[in-house]
């Protein structure tokens, strides 16, 4: 009897942790996530492409691209447009790293194939950084797109 009192109480205590989560969190993702519709998802309203972005470069928009890849991942091939910021995804959220992004133009969040710039977008979405876009498929896929034609886009 004392064994399966035990187990009894062992089990009620487990319980409400094993079913826990962090409400405030889901409420963020809730009011971000509710927004893609179906309609909307068709959009790709969190995804930047390399056409627009030599779109924007045409237009001398201005905008901020963000590598988050690593520091051995940027030594090799980086990107050096104006007001480029290079940090690794896993320093991305310390506080002094947030103050660099800017709140008023777009960023254009990249790394190799844009996998990991996605996680990081839906992330700075959710802490306040609307402006965030993932550069989809990422520098290998702005390499191969672009290629020898960059010179079309960006002129001395």
């Amino acid at each position: 009897m004392r064994l399966i009192l035990s187990a009894l109480l062992a089990v009620m205590l487990l319980v409400p942790t094993v079913y826990a989560y962090d409400k405030e969190m889901a409420k963020k993702f809730d009011a971000m996530f509710s927004q893609m519709t179906p309609e909307v998802l068709t959009l790709r309203p969190c995804q930047i492409t390399t056409k627009d972005i030599l779109e924007m470069i045409k237009k001398k928009e201005d905008f901020v691209i963000l590598d988050i890849r690593t520091p051995a991942e940027t030594k090799l091939i980086a990107p050096v447009w104006k007001g480029s910021l290079i940090i690794p995804m896993h320093e991305l959220f310390k506080p002094e790293n947030l103050a660099k992004l800017p709140k008023d133009k777009k960023i254009a969040v990249l790394c190799h194939t844009g996998d990991r710039a996605a996680a990081a977008t839906i992330a700075l979405r959710a802490v306040g950084f609307n402006n965030a876009f993932q550069f989809k498929g990422g520098i290998a896929e702005f390499a191969k797109e672009v290629g020898r034609l960059a010179t079309e886009y960006v002129k001395e």
